[in-house]
């Protein structure tokens, strides 16, 4: 039995340039609810491009021609997505969609404490909060993110860059969200840390009950911590199942060549023909 969250109908982008440019094409994604589903596929696949469509993030010119975006509340209701105008749309990102955006660990404000900086989602979306009881959210959120309450008052500049990274999903869990999209997460962190945060990304996610889209080019890393992998190439879906499905059993030819292009371990030699 199914319990979808969001549902992605036929849903294209387009690049208006000259000439114009398919970047997403015909997708259908349906994201169950509790769920960690990864997106991978090499750089210009599309992966972002449908990350940000899907929470009407993108920028001209990028174009959305087709498709729907439906959300099925924990509530009952199911909200189309793009049907919300843009303030209702601002209302509904981070309190129900946040995302952990590509880089987002150098994307805090250098000059501001990382406590006044969660501390403004709540002014933002909780405005009936008191300061006594944001403060002491703040706090509740960096002791579940492993930082610290006492790191409240620390500049971004004096946290490493896994701590950084640690931060922004504290900052994407602040509202209790119920899809978290992360858009190459653990990129730039060394392999101890990438470890790490995805052993936190998997204990949150059971704890809370949120479901994620985790995108990244790493397959491997996505078969280690995903229920199910889509894997897109030139804008489409090419093949989704489950990850063990997908390391055991790969349908289509480039997820075999996804999955050959990672030097293993263990096995023979491989010969490479130039």
């Amino acid at each position: 039995m199914t319990d979808p969250l969001l549902s992605v109908r036929d849903f294209s982008v387009v690049y208006d340039v000259d000439p114009p440019v398919k970047a997403v094409a015909n997708v259908n994604l349906e994201i169950q609810r509790g769920e960690i589903v990864g997106l991978a596929g090499e750089s210009g696949s599309g992966k972002t491009t449908l990350a940000y469509g899907v929470q009407r993030l993108l920028k001209p010119p990028a174009v959305i021609t087709s498709g729907s975006v439906v959300f099925h509340d924990a509530s009952g209701d199911d909200i189309d997505l793009h049907a919300l105008d843009a303030e209702q749309m601002r209302r509904f990102r981070w309190d129900r969609i946040s995302m952990v955006f590509q880089g987002a660990m150098n994307a805090l404000n250098p000059v501001a404490t990382i406590g006044s900086q969660l501390d403004d989602v709540f002014v933002i979306h909780r405005p009936g909060m008191t300061r006594k009881d944001r403060r002491a959210a703040v706090a509740e959120l960096l002791d579940i993110v492993k930082v610290g309450a006492q790191r409240a008052r620390s500049y971004p500049h004096e946290l490493s860059g896994g701590m950084r990274q640690r931060v922004m999903i504290a900052m994407a869990l602040a509202l209790r969200p119920q899809l978290m999209v992360m858009d190459e997460p653990t990129t730039a962190l060394d392999v101890l840390v990438q470890r790490e945060i995805l052993k936190q990304i998997s204990q949150l996610r059971r704890e809370f009950g949120f479901s994620v889209v985790f995108i990244t080019h790493d397959l491997p890393l996505l078969l280690e911590i995903s229920d199910r992998i889509a894997i897109m190439r030139e804008g489409e879906i090419v093949e989704l199942a489950d990850a063990r499905d997908i390391w055991t059993n790969p349908q289509h030819e480039y997820t075999r060549s996804l999955l050959s292009s990672f030097p293993r371990l263990t096995g023979e030699r491989g010969v490479v023909v130039r």
